[in-house]
């Protein structure tokens, strides 16, 4: 078997014990406590993007804003939580500079490489939907206000890291 299997297995068990504890009736705070402390401890074996996105689903739960399903394992809930942060990032980053979203996306969803990014003129596409004025907003945050050549600059790199991240490099304002 191999090691992520086991983790995950390991992980989801202390999941199933925590859910189990959680849905029965007049369950003793400390059996509560307990699981949630076992279930914290399992989280070693995530990445710390994964264990920050596994305490905020446990948050979640704990203020009744989840209720977790049978059969639905925490991979699945772990999974869900940081496609819909990614999802979210990517729709953030295409409002700040105020363009397209759709081709945002869509070019992020063909995995380009630096050496085909403009392939048939898209990026340049993506690139004459920006709101100059949101960008040098976004750009500027607590500091000067960019001349538009340095905007038009900083967003074409800009554009080319987050786009070749996946969208997961989103750029910091300022």
């Amino acid at each position: 078997m191999s090691t992520g299997k086991i983790d995950h297995d390991y992980l989801n068990s202390h999941f199933e014990k925590y859910r189990k504890v959680l849905t029965q009736g007049g369950a003793a705070a400390e059996n509560l406590e307990r699981a949630a402390t076992e279930l914290h401890k399992s989280f070693a074996t995530l990445t710390q993007e994964e264990q920050k996105y596994a305490n905020i689903f446990l948050n979640d739960i704990q203020r009744g804003d989840v209720i977790p399903e049978e059969g639905k394992s925490f991979r699945d809930y772990l999974t869900e939580y940081m496609a819909r942060a990614h999802d979210d990032g990517i729709h953030r980053f295409a409002e700040a500079l105020g363009l397209s979203e759709a081709l945002l996306r869509d070019l992020i969803s063909r995995h380009v490489t630096a050496s085909n990014i403009n392939e048939f003129g898209r990026l340049d596409e993506l690139k004459k939907t920006v709101d100059l004025k949101k960008a040098a907003a976004f750009f500027s945050k607590g500091g000067p206000t960019l001349p538009p050549l340095l905007v038009k600059a900083r967003l074409d790199g800009e554009l080319r890291r987050f786009i070749l991240s996946g969208g997961f490099d989103v750029p910091a304002q300022g």
